[in-house]
């Protein structure tokens, strides 16, 4: 799910779309414009106004949780970083400390780098 959504705004949406003469507006609010844009072609038929009515019944029936927004994958570090990130700032700032032990940078030129390396991620 792209954000977060609220299970009563579904629900309400889906149990209008019995109502009115179109139907299909909870699927744009749950991010399926595709099946939206079905069912307001089909509005003419009954069958939008027969799969809102399941739908609404479906979406009561969910968990919370499902509209809850998602948890960081564990894929992902605490910080919301990927290890490959992380991996690759460590081999950047190791070879940045490694041109300044041999004198290739100073010191300040050093910092800066690191400090530019360490804004990026934060």
């Amino acid at each position: 799910m792209l954000a977060q959504r609220s299970r009563r705004t579904a629900v309400i949406l889906a149990w209008l779309g019995v109502l009115a003469p179109v139907s299909g507006f909870h699927k744009f609010y749950l991010g399926q414009p595709f099946w939206g844009t079905l069912y307001l072609l089909l509005s003419w038929t009954p069958v939008p106004r027969i799969a809102c009515a399941v739908e609404g019944f479906l979406l009561m029936a969910q968990p919370l949780e499902a509209f809850a927004p998602a948890e960081p994958s564990t894929k992902q570090a605490k910080g919301g970083l990927d290890p490959a990130q992380i991996s690759a700032l460590g081999v950047a700032l190791r070879e940045l400390d490694t041109l300044r032990q041999e004198g290739l940078i100073s010191e300040l030129e050093f910092e800066q780098k690191r400090r530019q390396l360490l804004d990026r991620v934060a």
